[in-house]
């Protein structure tokens, strides 16, 4: 499985769901869970969802490839071994680091790091240029979506 974190992740967090919320496990049902969880899908996971082609901008469509195997219970790490055969993309995903935004220095992180904690936290930084622009956006919106690094942190 940690050839492919991503994939059993999310495939198995999706798996899950189906049975918590009793969809009935038919390709087509499957289908249509899979297409509106990943318009959730933030990140890596909306990526693979791109490429098994369960986004509204994909370019294939290997869809089937999940929901036919998973109506018959096979498991994930065996719908993404599959899946890794048709699109060797799918195994190239990979988490990115998490970022203790109660100990990390902001100062020291890049602009690239600092854009992605607002984008995992579904905020974007309008007019943002300078770095500490970002910062500062990013300081204004720890209490809400970190309330527990805002408590940790001093310099706040």
């Amino acid at each position: 499985p940690s050839s492919l974190p991503v994939c059993v992740t999310f495939l198995g967090r999706f798996y899950q769901s189906l049975k918590d919320n009793d969809i009935e496990f038919t390709p087509a049902s499957i289908e249509k869970e899979l297409l509106k969880s990943c318009k959730e899908a933030k990140g890596k996971e909306n990526r693979l969802c791109y490429y098994v082609g369960a986004t509204s901008d994909a370019a294939t469509k290997i869809i089937n490839e999940v929901s036919k195997p998973m109506s018959h219970h096979i498991p994930v790490e065996k719908i993404c071994e599959k899946l890794k055969k048709k699109d060797s993309q799918i195994c190239e995903l990979k988490y990115d680091k998490q970022i203790d935004l109660s100990t990390a220095d902001l100062r020291k992180l890049r602009v690239k790091e600092l854009r992605r904690i607002l984008d995992d936290w579904g905020e974007v930084c309008k007019g943002c240029a300078e770095k500490s622009d970002f910062i500062r956006r990013i300081n204004e919106l720890m209490p809400k979506y970190a309330p527990r690094a805002a408590g940790a942190r001093s310099d706040l």
